[in-house]
């Protein structure tokens, strides 16, 4: 997921510009003049930018006369200082574009910001991975920082592959042929396990990926030997800063990091208006 499609781009940015805008618009601003004007875009911090289509949408629905220009690309590291966008836009539409420009623009970096982190904690072949824990309806947003970030994405959603869990498993019973019907579908299929045990029960089975979950460093290189060139393997649960480096050593090919867009902190920008 590279790029995002303008339309979809559009769509949230319209709506959360209606959110900020109802009932009677920005009663603040209608009382100055509407006059051209400029302004710059500063990263307060160091890391990552993504999000910069998103905030350009937010000026451009407001003013079609807008010009953004973008002075970094998504995906590129920014220093603490540099002026990442500037606007040349009437005065009303810079001023009531501006928090949802920027809403947009820091959530986006900041999820590729800490990605980018885990990403160089851990070693190099193994794949750091978002999951379906992200902010309702930012979906694609949020995993699209995710790869700006330098990490990959899981599923994208519940239809994408078949993903057998332990709350299945407690239905269903049988571990075994629960994923022997899921391999039939011709479906990718993972299947998450918590225990060498349960390895054992399904190994044999012709399917992608095994998840380990929460399992103790000593398991997962246990487990990680025997499936090697058998399945791909991946690792989830209480991954930190701390720890993903020693996880990543075991040779798991993937680990999957919930917090990469559940608790990212947003990304300081301001926005400096001039005459």
């Amino acid at each position: 997921m590279q790029t995002l499609n303008q339309k979809y781009i559009n769509k949230v940015v319209r709506q959360a510009l209606k959110e900020d805008l109802q009932p009677y618009g920005d009663i603040t601003t209608k009382l100055i003049n509407n006059i051209k004007c400029r302004a710059k875009i500063i990263a307060k911090q160091n890391g990552v930018i993504a999000g910069l289509d998103f905030c350009k949408s937010a000026f451009k629905l407001r003013g079609k006369e807008t010009i953004f220009s973008k002075k970094i690309i998504d995906g590129r590291k920014v220093k603490k200082g540099k002026v990442v966008a500037t606007i040349a836009a009437k005065t009303k539409t810079i001023l009531t574009a501006e928090r949802t420009a920027l809403n947009f623009l820091g959530h986006a970096s900041g999820i590729a910001t800490l990605t980018n982190k885990f990403v160089k904690k851990s070693n190099k072949k193994t794949k750091i991975c978002c999951t379906r824990k992200t902010t309702p309806n930012l979906r694609l947003l949020d995993k699209y920082a995710v790869k700006k970030g330098g990490g990959f994405n899981h599923r994208l959603n519940l239809s994408d592959e078949i993903m057998i869990k332990d709350n299945h498993v407690v239905i269903v019973k049988n571990f075994r042929k629960l994923i022997e019907k899921a391999i039939r579908t011709k479906k990718i299929v993972t299947v998450e396990i918590d225990s060498f045990h349960q390895l054992k029960t399904i190994f044999g089975l012709k399917f992608k990926r095994i998840l380990f979950d929460n399992m103790s460093l000593k398991n997962l290189k246990k487990c990680i030997k025997l499936c090697k060139n058998k399945y791909e393997t991946e690792y989830s649960g209480n991954v930190n800063l701390k720890n993903i480096r020693k996880i990543s050593n075991t040779k798991v090919d993937r680990i999957s990091v919930g917090s990469l867009t559940h608790s990212a902190s947003s990304f300081d920008f301001s926005l400096e208006l001039e005459k």
